[in-house]
This record gives structure tokens, C-alpha cells and sequence, in this order.
């Protein structure tokens, strides 16, 4: 995939406002936060940017230019590991109720979701992963408890994916129980949500392939986002750490392995677009996205080492970002699963 130059500069702008709004202290302002991420910015993303807009098609009050845009600010908030609605609302949840179909719920939810006035939360996991649901359907009565659900405790609007089908759920509705969980990764908040009997709207079914394909390609973004960022601080700090009265970053052993970091963030770059704009296209192959998501896996994971171990001491002070990129690693290595190993192409 080639990125046009009007992608380009919502890329750019999105990285102006997060550089100006969105900083490391900002984002751990948001950790302290109620819903965990910083309100102000999100409301600033979303009213002088429209990112909760960009794949919201214009007949239901968005943008419309689609899931590429999407992504390419997903990519950009993996950079500051800010955690607003954007992947659990803005993409999975938009992609979900765009894929099920229905155009009464379609034009009464998402207007508001694009103004960032209403947030979704996609229920989905049953407690093993997401290879089951966690919630089944009798009728219109939804029973279970969906786990890991991106802010899941606080959404307006709950989705539930249940072998039926696809439901909604108002957030507040009567035998829903939301549950904040702890997690490795503190900079993005999970929930689990339990169903007594509790009354859900049928929206209808949907494609479960390719949305798990959607979800694994936002992370893609994300990763490949959050590897750069890691990065770009190792070198800048291969610059002004000095040993023997030199910057570390001269010393020959310590120029290869960034140089391998590097590869790897621009390898996962071209398999990630590579993935993404057939994704968007309708035509993917099943195969690029599940390469980008085990390519993104091990590139994050091996980057951030390198940037742990080459702060030294410093990187797991809590003062420090590079502990909170790692556990973000860590924890987007599990979110929404990962392919099989090893891939098979069919002869």
C-alpha cells in the first residue's frame, strides 16, 4: 500500500495534536483517570481531527473514507500508548455493526459515534479467548460473561457477538454487570461483562472471519506504531548516554543492533500496508494478514527488548516509558489471539 498524500497529512496532523495534547504525561494522567485514558484528548481527536468518523460511511453522519484511515491513527496512538475509544469504538465496534448490516441501528448509533458523543464496547470472548463466545443467546435473552472487552466498563453501548448473531445492549440495561479487570498492561483497561437474562436487540450476523481479521490488523497498525516509537527513543538515547567518554551510540555492537531493530520496523511496515489496503480493498489474503499479525508479534516483542536492555536501569524505573511499552508488548501478543503456526499455504 502505497499512503496518498491526503493520508499523509491526517497521519501528520494526528501526530501534531498527540505531540502537543497527548504527550508521556499526559497519558499517564490518563492512567489515574476513571475511564483510564485521557477525556480531553479524546474529545479534541475526535472534534478537530474527526478520527471516530473516518470509517462511519457519510449516509450515517462520518466521514467515509474507511478502515485505512482508521488504522493509520491507530498506528499514530500506538506511538504515545494513549488508550482512548478508539480501537474498541472507532474501529472494532463501527466495523462490527457495519458488517451486521442493519440500517435502523446503523442510523440511530452511529451519527453519535462519529461525533465521539457515544462509545461501543464489542463483547465477545468467552474466558479461553476468542475462538468461543462468551455470551449465548435464547430468543433475545443473552446469558454469560464476555471477557477482555476494550472498555468494556464504561461503553455506552455494548455489542455482543454470540453464535446467533450479532446484539445490542444498552450499558446500563437491567442484568448487566461490568467488572474492571487487572491486567500486565496497565495503560489499556479490560472488562469482563456478565449476562443475567438480560434483554439484547438482534442486529443480525455477521462475517466472525473478518472481523477477527480487522481486529488483528488494528493491532498490526498499533504494534507497528508503538516499535517505531520504541526506536526512535533507543537511538535518542544512544546519542547522549556517554560511556568511556563516548555516546554508546557510536560503539559498533550497539549501531548493528539498532540497525536490526530497524529492519524489522520497516519490514513489519510493508507487510502491515501490505495487509491493511486488501483488507480495506474486500480482497485480502488470509495469508497476509495472518503473517502481519505473527510478523508485528515478534517485531514489537524483540524491539522492545532491545530498548529495555539498552536504557539499562533506567527502563524499568517506573519514571520511565520503556516498561510500559513492554507490557504493552506483552499484552497485544494475546489480544484477539494469533493465527496457527505455522502458516500453510495450500499447494
Amino acid at each position: 500500500m502505497s499512503i496518498t498524500a491526503e493520508q499523509q497529512e491526517l497521519a501528520t496532523t494526528v501526530r501534531a495534536v498527540l505531540a502537543k495534547h497527548g504527550d508521556s504525561a499526559a497519558m499517564r494522567r490518563g492512567l489515574e483517570a476513571e475511564r483510564g485514558y485521557d477525556e480531553q484528548l479524546w474529545k479534541l481527536l475526535c472534534e478537530q481531527v474527526g478520527v471516530a468518523a473516518l470509517a462511519v460511511p457519510e449516509e450515517f453522519g462520518g466521514v467515509g473514507v474507511g478502515l485505512t484511515e482508521s488504522l493509520l491513527v491507530v498506528e499514530e496512538l500506538g506511538r504515545t500508548l494513549a488508550a482512548p475509544p478508539m480501537l474498541g469504538s472507532a474501529v472494532l465496534g463501527v466495523q462490527a455493526l457495519l458488517l451486521a448490516g442493519n440500517a435502523e441501528a446503523n442510523a440511530r448509533l452511529l451519527p453519535e459515534v462519529a461525533e465521539g458523543a457515544r462509545t461501543l464496547a464489542l463483547c465477545w470472548a468467552g474466558v479461553r479467548g476468542w475462538d468461543s463466545f462468551g455470551v449465548a443467546a435464547a430468543g433475545e435473552t443473552l446469558s454469560g460473561s464476555a471477557h477482555y472487552v476494550i472498555d468494556g466498563a464504561h461503553a455506552d453501548t455494548l455489542l455482543v457477538l454470540t453464535e446467533a448473531g450479532l446484539f445490542e445492549v444498552d450499558g446500563d440495561a437491567a442484568g448487566v454487570t461490568r467488572t474492571t479487570v487487572v491486567t500486565q498492561d496497565p495503560t489499556r483497561r479490560l472488562a469482563r461483562i456478565d449476562f443475567e437474562n438480560a434483554a439484547g436487540r438482534p442486529l443480525g450476523a455477521l462475517d466472525v472471519t473478518r472481523l477477527r481479521e480487522i481486529a488483528w490488523a488494528a493491532l498490526v497498525a498499533e504494534q507497528l506504531g508503538a516499535a517505531e516509537q520504541c526506536l526512535d527513543m533507543t537511538v535518542e538515547y544512544s546519542k547522549s548516554r556517554v560511556q568511556f567518554g563516548r555516546p554508546i551510540g557510536s560503539f559498533q555492537a550497539l549501531k548493528h543492533r539498532m540497525a536490526d531493530m530497524y529492519v524489522l520496523v520497516e519490514s513489519t511496515r510493508s507487510i502491515a500496508y501490505l495487509a491493511i489496503s486488501g483488507l480495506a480493498a474486500g480482497h485480502v489474503d488470509p495469508i497476509d494478514i495472518a503473517s502481519a499479525r505473527l510478523h508485528a508479534i515478534e517485531t514489537f516483542n524483540s524491539v522492545v527488548s532491545e530498548t529495555v536492555q539498552m536504557h539499562g536501569g533506567i527502563a524499568i524505573t517506573w519514571e520511565h516509558d520503556a516498561h510500559l511499552f513492554f507490557k504493552r508488548a506483552h499484552a497485544d501478543a494475546q489480544l484477539f489471539g494469533t493465527p496457527a503456526r505455522p502458516l500453510a499455504r495450500p499447494a
